[in-house]
């Protein structure tokens, strides 16, 4: 693809990574066939091909339009584009490019506006989110259909095993989890003790700054990033193994550390540590001696009368187009003795997609309807997944419960 980048931006970082990204690109439109948005709108400017040629306009002509603000707001950052891509365009970041830019802008109205600066100033806080979710719980019987099904019922995170192993790992804690889905940390900690390895959790780390950065508000997730280093470095020097991540999608966002804070000279150097040593749950339990865990694997979650239970894997975005481990997941079940039911559309994203279930509602409730009718085509008696945001958009609608799969293994 030629490009005539803008003199203002031409000789700026962002520039001239967009400008690699944006001569990556052949236009072949293999994209568009991955492509959940393109999908269901058939319409070029929805889909990544398009999308990147509203990106390359607005750096070439420094002309933005509130029309090319709302097709980079349908974009779900799914990166099943990338996949797909025979060239390796990094369209995750060029997104990411245009986003920013385009926040530059200021063209949203008062009102989406506010609605981000909730999110932004809530979600990424875990006391604050605590707090909202409490109360949300308290009026969730007054509450309309729609708001209440996005209410997660309370949910006990059970005790946690006592720091006995030499081995260390430090477990990221999240910003949602803690009070939505506690039992999710909380079972890998269990797990990960009978393998013999110790998970430390550090009290000042905060959201891993993907909501911030994935919504064009650059700085403020730059400045996540750095204070999880500041907090995480002192267990690192100490000799932890790895920074585990239970939601894929904070576990991608910390392997873009590194790119990220490239060019910070008080940081580029730790980031790449934090990135290197970034792993998904499913990456450290398939790395271990999983025949230790078959006899601690509950009956009742294996077996339903004398029938075993069948369980669906969905498996998000981040972990298979984000970390690129599409069947980690289903490998270490089924050695584990478990009954996967038969899936389709996998490679779809669910509508989730971090703040996307709350700004674009109609066409994430559209992708949702998709993906449950996907997973539940084998009868399953159980949905298990790999990210927050997906289990608790999943179980909004699901028929059967949906859990994060590591409870199965705890």
């Amino acid at each position: 693809m030629q490009t005539k980048i803008h003199a203002k931006y031409i000789d700026t970082d962002f520039g001239r990574e967009a400008d690699a990204i944006l001569r990556s690109c052949v236009h072949c439109g293999f994209c568009t066939a991955t492509c959940p948005t393109y999908q269901q709108l058939n319409d070029e400017r929805d889909g990544p091909r398009g999308r990147i040629y509203l990106i390359k306009h607005l750096l070439e002509a420094d002309n933005a339009t509130r029309k090319t603000q709302t097709h980079l707001d349908r974009c779900l950052n799914c990166r099943a584009c990338e996949t797909t891509c025979p060239s390796g365009v990094e369209y995750g970041r060029l997104a990411d490019i245009g986003r920013g830019l385009l926040e530059s802008k200021n063209l949203r109205s008062p009102t989406d506006r506010l609605i981000r600066w909730v999110l932004r100033k809530v979600l990424p806080f875990p006391r604050r989110f605590a707090g909202v979710l409490f109360f949300g719980r308290l009026l969730r019987p007054l509450l309309p259909t729609q708001l209440k099904t996005k209410i997660p019922p309370f949910r006990n995170g059970g005790k946690r095993p006592h720091l006995r192993h030499s081995r260390t790992m430090i477990l990221l804690g999240g910003c949602t989890q803690p009070s939505a889905t506690p039992n999710t940390n909380g079972a890998t900690a269990r797990v990960l003790d009978r393998l013999g390895v110790s998970v430390v959790e550090s009290s000042t780390a905060q959201c891993c700054g993907a909501l911030d950065y994935h919504l064009g508000a650059h700085g403020a997730g730059k400045t996540f990033m750095r204070r999880n280093i500041d907090a995480w470095w002192p267990a690192i020097e100490a000799g932890a193994e790895a920074i585990v991540s239970t939601s894929s999608g904070c576990g991608s966002m910390l392997t873009e550390y590194s790119h990220v804070l490239r060019n910070d000279p008080n940081y580029a150097e730790k980031a790449t540590k934090v990135s290197a040593l970034a792993k998904d749950i499913s990456e450290v339990i398939a790395a271990e001696d999983i025949s230790r865990l078959k006899e601690a694997v509950s009956p009742s979650v294996l077996s339903n009368g004398h029938k075993q239970r069948k369980v669906a894997i969905h498996c998000p975005c981040s972990l298979q187009h984000g970390l690129q481990l599409p069947d980690q997941v289903n490998q270490i079940l089924r050695q584990l003795g478990f009954q996967l039911a038969k899936t389709k559309d996998k490679h779809l994203c669910c509508g989730s997609s971090g703040t996307y279930s709350i700004l674009q509602p109609k066409m994430s409730q559209q992708l949702l309807h998709n993906k449950l009718k996907a997973l539940s085509r084998d009868h399953p008696q159980l949905i298990v997944t790999s990210n927050i945001g997906c289990q608790l958009h999943l179980e909004s609608r699901a028929s059967v419960p949906v859990k994060h799969w590591i409870e199965l293994l705890d």
